[in-house]
This record gives C-alpha cells, structure tokens and sequence, in this order.
C-alpha cells in the first residue's frame, strides 16, 4: 500500500507540474504558477499526511515562503510538524515514515517537529525561526492546536525588537552583495532591490499588526496606492525572472549570472539590437529593466521603513527653520507644508543644495522623500529652462562639501535623470565590454567621485600627484562637468566621446558657462580616451607621439584636466582595470608633455642626455668607478636610452658591471620602484626564442606581463626588462625574488624544447561575453618597424602563445606594451623581421595569431 501510494503521489505531483509549467509558459503568469505549485503540493501533503495516521492532536503546518503560499519551482517546501507533546516511540516511527515519504516524493523539505513550546522558545532564540513563523499556515492537523501556537506566538510577539533584528539583518545582507542593486550579476532574491527587501517589509507590519499586504499597507496610510500598485509590479517582475531562473537553470537558482541572462530575457521578449560596437545585447535590455526595478523598490523602501519606524517609534522634535520652506526635524530635512513642491517647483533642486549647505542633515523624512518621489514628473522641458533651477543646479555642482552624496541621492529619487533626460536613458545601461563593472550612470558617478577626492585633504595619499594638480586648478566644478558628461551618449550607436559633445555643449550653454569652460567640456568629453590610449599603446620614448598629443592638448590647463579626467575615468571603470603601471605611463606622458608645452624642445638627444645624465647621478650613489658605465653603454644605442627610465639604466647598468661578456645568463629581479610588482632584467647572448623561453616561464607561474623593453646590444647580446605581477608577490617577495633569479637563469642555459602553448581556460564572463579576436599589423609612421596590435579575451598562457608565433616567423620583438582591460587584453608590440616584408608570410603570420588568440 505505501509502495503503491508513494508511486500515485510522485505521478500525481509530476502530472501537476508539467500542467502549471505548461500554463506559465503560455501565459507568463508567475502568481498562477507559484499558487497553483503550492495548491498541488498542499493537496500531495494531505493524502500523504492522512496515509501516515498520526494523533489527532497534531497538525501539518507550511511556513517561510510555502506558508506564505506560494512555491517556486525549485525552492524548498518548509514544514513545521506540530505536536500537542513529545512524541512516544509509535508517534515517532509514524513521523520517520511520512518525512521519508516525503523526500521519495521528490520534495525538497525543510522540516522540524516541535511542540507548542519549544516553537516558542526557538521563535525567542532565533530570529529566522521567529520570522517563519510568521507566515505559518495549516496545511491539515488538528486547527485548535495550530491556534494555539498562533495566540502564543502573537503574544510573545514583541514588534520593536522584531524590527530592529530584521534592519540588522538587512544590512548585514546588503554588506553582503556590496550594498548595491547594480551588481553585475545580482541575486534577484536577496541583493538590494530584491524579492527579500520586499518581503522584509511586509514581515515588519505583519510582525507590528499595522498591515498584512501591499493593499493594506496602502489603506493604514503607509503608503500611497501608487505606491503599493508599483511595488506589487516590481514584485511580479522579480517573481518572474526568479521562475525562469528555476526553469532555466533545473534547479534553485536566483542569481542572474552572466551565462543565463541572455537566455532569460530571451524567454522575456528581449531581442538584440544593432550589430558590432553599436549592438546591444538581448541582456543589456534585461538588466537595465532590472536595475529600475531594483531602484525603485529600493527608494520606496526607505520610505516605507522610515514610515514603520514612526509608528514603532514615535518621536517628538521641534522643527528648526532652515528657511521659508525646509526645517530640520529630529536630524532630517523636512518641508514646511505638504504641498511644498508643488507650490514652489524649484524646491525639487533647493532641497538637494540645502543638503549640500547643511552635511550635518542624515536625509530627508518620510513624507519629504515621498512628496518629491511623486512631484518629480513636475521636472520637465519648463523647469529645466528655468533661470532659477539652472543656477540651482549649478550651485549644487560647485558646492564645497556632499556634491556625490547629492548627486547619489538625486540619482536615486529620479531627479537627476529628470533634470538631465539624456542621463535618464542611461541609468541601470549595463554594457558588457569586459572592463565596465558598473552601469553607466554608476560608473559616472564614481568618476565624479574620484575627481571630487582629488580635491580632498583626507585622500591626498591615495593619488598625490592628482591632489596636487587639483588644488592648483581654478574652477574643479567646471571637471565635474565633464565627468557628468563624458560617458553620457553611451549605447546610443555610433561614437559615444562625439555624440556627447552636443548634450555637453548644450548643457554648458544653457547653464551660462563661460565659452572658456564651455570649450574645455566639450574638449573633454570628446578626448576622455586620447590620453589612456596614448600613454598605453603609443611608443613614449618617440618625440613625434608627444609632439602630436601636445598639439590636442595646447595648453597646460587642457592637458592637466584630461590628465585627471583620465586617472579618475580609468579607476571608476573596475577595481581590476587600475594598476601602478598605468598610472606610471599616464604621469609620465603628463609631465613629457608639460614640458613640450612649456617651450622645452622634446628632441631624442636631449631626452638622451638627459637620462644619461640623472642615471650617472644615481651610478655615483652605488660607489663603483667612474668608468664602471663605459663598457655597457657603448654597446646600446639611443632607442635603449629614451625607452628606459634613469633609474632602471643605473640599475642595469649596475648589475652589470665587469659581466659584460658573461657567457652565463646574467637575472636580475627587483621590486618596481612604482611600488608595485617585480622587475626582471636579463641579460644573455641573443637568441631567436628568447622572448618565448621568457614568456613559458612567466606563464609556468602565472605571471602577469605589464610591460616588456626588448634590446639587442652592439655586440649581440640582449638585455630585455620585463614588469610582472602575481597576487602574493607582497607577502613573500624576497624568496620569489632569489627564485626567479635561480630558476630563470637556470631555464636559460639548458635550452630545454620549448612547451607547446596550452590553451588556457576563459573565466565565466569571457565565456559568456566573448570578444572577436583581431589582429592589426602595419608600418609605423617611419616605415622602419611594424606596430602590432592583438585584442582577445585574456586567458593565462596568452603572450606565450604570441611569442611562439612570432618565434616561428623569426620576427624580432623591440618593446611591448601589455593592457588588461579586466578581462580583455589589448597588447601593442613593435616588431621588424623579414617576414613582415613579404605579402604572403604576412598574410599568413596574421592567420596564425588569430588562431592563437582564439580558444
């Protein structure tokens, strides 16, 4: 009988599912799903619960979220056995049996027998406990017992405390996943914005007696009904995408991680648009109409929890006048009548700059935030060309103190995106180019940020260099502009840096800006990546490339500001993308340039001379002879000089003394005086596959190549500096230090085979998101070498893979310069070789680094 009832119930349960499955996927309907889920589970644990014929006194209760009635196609079916008391040994066998049933089924439970008063004593221990029991519904049992439990839990319920674990736990959570709803790939139940925020809500007025539902939330006057019909959308749009998860993924998955969001918004409708650079990913359109999802139950949630904690808290402050129509009330913002906004329209700008004016202020209260949430519609073609607003908005952009603060918030509550329509369009834009971790509007607000910490005494140890540029720097606000504006066009097709000069310009006009700052702006925003692809794919050393950058910058006050625009840009694009390195080439290029503008002629034999110079200064620190440079120098030619700084001439210049015909490969290893990372010199008779013997070592280790300065000496020697990184160089870099310096040496004399490149593994978002490899080969300016520009999806074992190419074709390798742009890499090399001279070998060198690149 019980075989038999077991196989009955798991074809009932199965026939269930495909049924509601079915439905859903030809209505859409999430609700229907997740009810008609549970209503089939409910009716499986009836009959299964009768077949095991426990005590009348005892009652089958669904908590959590089967309690609260609904069921997710692969979340867990929380069950509380209830017992009038501890079970005897027959009631304990029943009960083993109908749990094992259970689980045969093909149930995921979660299940815990307790009586009445252990419920109640875990419900006091156990705040997780406390909240499933608040959803607790009889499923079947004994309905007098399962009252009991209700009228006892009801009155140990205490609402305050309930309140205050729960805000705990919410923050604990958000710390979590960051504290933000623009993550890369959010878990759309519990991240900021999320299913959990909202259910967290409804726990606290439940738990508080003040409501039981979106609609009665509205009806005690906590909330508008606009309010509760946009939270009851936003909670429908993340139950659906959290079904799909399901469905796509077979089995419990809430996280719309990069593999499945193409799929998902797919099954929602979502189509791609366009084709190359301009193309926006079926994905893209998804996580954006998440990201305003997750914004806007993230706004209404601060006020709803501010509303709740009124009522739980009641407080009694004296309202101080700040001005005829804001107060500070209890530390927050407070508008004297509630028809503040809408009497007086340009109080939608006046709050944020008063907040700017007054840092001591924690925000706004309840019914502020909600009267300006609902009257930013007011914010339209006439209000952004009001006089007035304009010089408000200015106002709050050259304030001294909470500009990003203010910037965050009116982001937040929608203002910004009003007042600005062509930033609206891209707020919540994810673009999945592989370096970008943040959303437009996120990553342009973080800019902003680093430009404003520039200015700030308390951030001057993080980029020294920049604070001291910025605090000579007339006008910064005029930067913050730019800022604003520099990634503004984005995903409209076509050159976002051009596109967004016009909305730059017209804003600088309509604002009454200057025509000086008007033109440094729009120069800004239509350069904002000259500067990053100068100092990274061009060859510094060459006069000809600073001479042509200083020709777009003019002047000193453009290129200091694209200089800190750059810096600022770069590390507001992902905690990955930002090293020493780049930051070394960005100031180097700054400073070379100041000088070109300053009337210094930038001349290979002056920059010669003067490294010279400054290396024989630091030589005589060493204490070695006078002459001890002479040998070595002879034998390099300018190209060494001005590709290398002073100090790492001395060095080398140093290590190499009395060894310059050492028959044993000379390495040296020390750390980067840009203070991250190790530099590698090697010093060993030329040899076609140097650079990739070199390469399968640092490849060996997994090592990441930053920079590589290859020279061949008069002699026949090659002297090739490497800048490398890996993760624990800074726990333990003596060891590693000797370690290179032996095992490389030792690498180079035996000339074993070289490996074979392995093809290295892709992480998930390359997997996902996977670029086109290109090759561009081509003459410099001077026809003398070939530039060589690769870009793919970085994997580790990518520059060995290179080097054996270029090995194979006996092409020589001068310098390269090696950029990781997250989890794309864009390497620029200057070769020269016979090769390169022949159409056909051309063609095919070509093939084969693409074939290379791929994995």
């Amino acid at each position: 009988m019980k075989k038999d009832l077991r196989e009955q119930l798991k074809r009932q349960l199965k026939a269930d599912r495909q049924l509601v499955i079915a439905a859903f996927q030809a209505d859409g309907m999430p609700e229907k799903l997740l009810r008609n889920l549970r209503q089939s589970v409910d009716a499986v644990l009836t009959e299964a619960w009768h077949a095991a014929a426990l005590p009348d006194d005892t009652a089958l209760i669904g908590v959590g979220g089967y309690g609260r009635g609904e069921l997710f196609p692969h979340s867990d079916v929380d069950l509380l056995i209830l017992l009038a008391r501890a079970p005897d040994d027959t009631t304990r066998g029943k009960l083993e049996e109908l749990v094992q049933l259970l689980w045969d089924l093909g149930l995921e439970i979660g299940h815990s027998i307790r009586t009445v008063d252990e419920c109640m004593t875990e419900s006091q221990a156990d705040i997780t406990v406390q909240t499933s029991l608040l959803e607790a519904r009889l499923i079947c049992g004994d309905q007098p017992l399962y009252e009991e439990l209700q009228r006892r839990y009801q009155g140990a319920m205490d609402p305050q405390a309930f309140y205050h674990a729960k805000m705990l736990e919410m923050r604990q959570r958000h710390a979590k996943y960051e504290d933000t709803a623009f993550s890369l790939e959010p878990n759309c139940k519990e991240s900021p914005g999320g299913l959990r925020d909202l259910q967290v809500i409804l726990w606290m007025v439940k738990a508080a007696g003040l409501a039981n539902s979106w609609r009665t939330l509205a009806t005690s006057g906590l909330i508008t009904q606009t309010e509760a019909k946009q939270l009851m959308e936003k909670e429908r749009a993340f139950k659906d995408i959290r079904v799909r998860l399901h469905l796509h993924a077979g089995r419990r998955e809430d996280r719309l991680v990069f593999d499945v969001q193409t799929a998902i918004a797919e099954t929602l409708g979502f189509q791609a648009t366009g084709s190359g650079i301009n193309m926006r990913r079926a994905s893209e359109y998804l996580m954006q109409r998440y990201y305003w999802a997750a914004k806007t139950v993230t706004q209404l949630n601060t006020i709803l929890l501010q509303n709740i904690e009124e009522r739980l808290f009641p407080k009694s402050g004296v309202a101080v006048p700040i001005n005829a129509r804001f107060n500070e009330l209890n530390g927050f913002i407070d508008m004297n009548d509630d028809d503040t906004f809408e009497r007086t329209p340009s109080a939608v700008l006046e709050i944020f700059l008063l907040m700017t004016q007054n840092p001591s202020l924690k925000g706004m209260t309840s019914r502020t935030m909600r009267a300006l949430w609902h009257e930013r519609f007011k914010i339209d073609a006439g209000f952004r060309q009001d006089p007035v607003n304009r010089a408000l908005f200015l106002r709050i952009l050259q304030a001294p103190v909470g500009i990003i603060h203010t910037l965050r918030r009116m982001n937040d509550l929608s203002v910004l995106g009003r007042y600005l329509p062509n930033f609206r369009k891209i707020v919540g834009q994810m673009q999945h180019d592989l370096f970008h971790v943040y959303t437009v509007d996120q990553h342009i607000l973080m800019v902003v940020r680093n430009m404003r910490r520039f200015t700030m005494t308390e951030h001057a140890h993080e980029y020294p260099f920049c604070s001291q540029l910025m605090a000579n720097f007339a006008q910064p606000w005029v930067l913050y502009v730019g800022a604003l504006f520099h990634d503004i066009a984005k995903g409209r097709g076509g050159d976002h840096s051009k596109l967004g000069t016009v909305d730059a310009a017209q804003f600088c006009h309509d604002h009454g800006m200057s025509e000086e700052d008007t033109e440094l702006v729009v120069f800004l925003v239509e350069n904002h990546l000259t500067m990053s692809h100068v100092a990274q794919k061009q060859d510094l050393s060459d006069p000809d490339v600073i001479a042509s950058f200083a020709r777009v910058v003019r002047d000193e006050r453009h290129l200091t500001a694209l200089y800190l625009l750059t810096v600022a840009d770069i590390r507001g694009t992902s905690p990955k993308v930002w090293n020493a390195w780049k930051g070394k080439l960005l100031e180097d290029l700054y400073r070379i340039t100041l000088r070109v503008l300053g009337g210094e002629h930038h001349s290979a034999d002056s920059e010669l001379k003067n490294r010279q110079h400054e290396a024989l200064a630091t030589l005589r620190l060493y204490g070695l002879p006078p002459d001890a440079h002479e040998a070595l120098w002879k034998q390099l030619d300018v190209a060494y000089f001005l590709r290398h700084d002073a100090s790492d001439i001395a060095w080398e210049t140093r290590a190499l003394y009395n060894r310059m015909d050492s028959a044993q490969p000379v390495v040296k290893c020390r750390l980067a005086p840009i203070g991250e990372g190790l530099q590698i010199a090697v010093y060993v008779r030329d040899q076609a596959d140097l650079f990739a013997r070199i390469c399968s070592y640092f490849d060996r280790k997994n090592f990441s190549i930053l920079d590589a300065k290859i020279h061949t000496t008069r002699h026949g020697y090659a002297l090739d500096t490497f800048l490398v990184t890996e993760q624990n160089f800074a726990k333990s870099y003596r060891d590693i230090i000797s370690l290179i310096e032996h095992e490389l040496c030792e690498l180079l004399t035996t000339q074993t085979a070289l490996p074979a490149p392995g093809k290295g593994r892709l992480s998930r978002l390359s997997r996902s998101f996977p670029i086109q490899p290109t090759v561009d080969l081509r003459p410099d300016e001077r026809g003398q070498y070939y530039l060589l520009s690769v870009a793919a999806n970085d994997r580790t074992g990518l520059l060995y893979a290179i080097a054996n190419v270029l090995t194979k074709y006996k092409i020589n390798l001068h310098t390269a310069k090696v950029m990781t742009l997250g989890e794309r890499v864009e390497d620029v090399f200057l070769v020269d070789g016979a090769a390169l001279s022949n159409a056909r070998l051309q063609l095919q060198l070509e093939t084969d680094l693409l074939d290379a690149l791929k994995v």
